[in-house]
């Protein structure tokens, strides 16, 4: 994330400011060689699972398709019903990944190059319209995946108590709340959540028990 970035937010919110001195430059780091394909069909097999669990779930969704890179949309849909309940994908997430991938043959989930013609609402709109695809999935794409710097999920635990700790509130800001404060760090939401998120991180650590 660029030093402009840094600036505006230690200008805008001097608290802010203060946790972005302690921790150092942004680790902010996109995967821009993913798809928004291969990403949301990643987000669909991590859903309400914890990390370990749905990177083994994955890591066999992808062994159905050994040494050829990610599986196109059309080889997804070719794969047996059977074989995807195997890898530990619940019916939900299958019905989930198999409309996806249609979406992507259609064209409604869009290429990189496609993508970047497109606002983050535009997109928003766009996908939360797939089954088991909600906001928060979308703006974690357009974050993690895109790089699109404004970005604010105000319905993000780890933003939301990110928040809270920097702050010293007994109680969590409200989704709407957040947003009319999160409008003075725009145009560089994005970094500004990636700093929350490390403040709330930073806090489990420090209250995890010793190996």
């Amino acid at each position: 994330m660029s030093a402009e970035a840094l600036r505006h937010l230690r200008r805008a919110d001097p608290v802010l400011g203060r946790l972005i001195r302690r921790l150092g430059p942004c680790g902010l780091r996109p995967e821009r060689g993913r798809s928004p394909y291969a990403a949301l069909l990643r987000a669909v097999a991590h859903q309400q699972l914890n990390g370990r669990a749905a990177e083994a779930i994955f890591a066999r969704f992808l062994a159905l398709h050994p040494g050829r890179g990610f599986p196109e949309p059309a080889v997804v849909l070719a794969y047996e019903g059977a074989h995807l309940s195997a890898c530990g994908l619940s019916a939900a997430k299958i019905a989930a990944i198999r409309a996806i991938s249609e979406a992507a043959l259609a064209g409604i989930v869009p290429t990189r190059r496609a993508a970047a013609r497109l606002s983050d609402e535009a997109l928003i709109e766009r996908l939360t319209a797939l089954r088991g695809i909600g906001r928060w999935t979308v703006e974690m794409l357009l974050i993690f995946t895109l790089g699109r710097p404004d970005v604010l999920p105000v319905d993000d635990f780890g933003v939301r108590e990110g928040y809270r700790l920097l702050h010293g509130l007994d109680a969590q800001p409200k989704p709407r709340q957040l947003a009319e404060i999160g409008a003075a760090w725009a145009p560089y939401r994005s970094t500004a959540a990636w700093y929350l998120w490390e403040r709330a991180n930073e806090e489990k650590r420090f209250k995890a028990p010793p190996p």
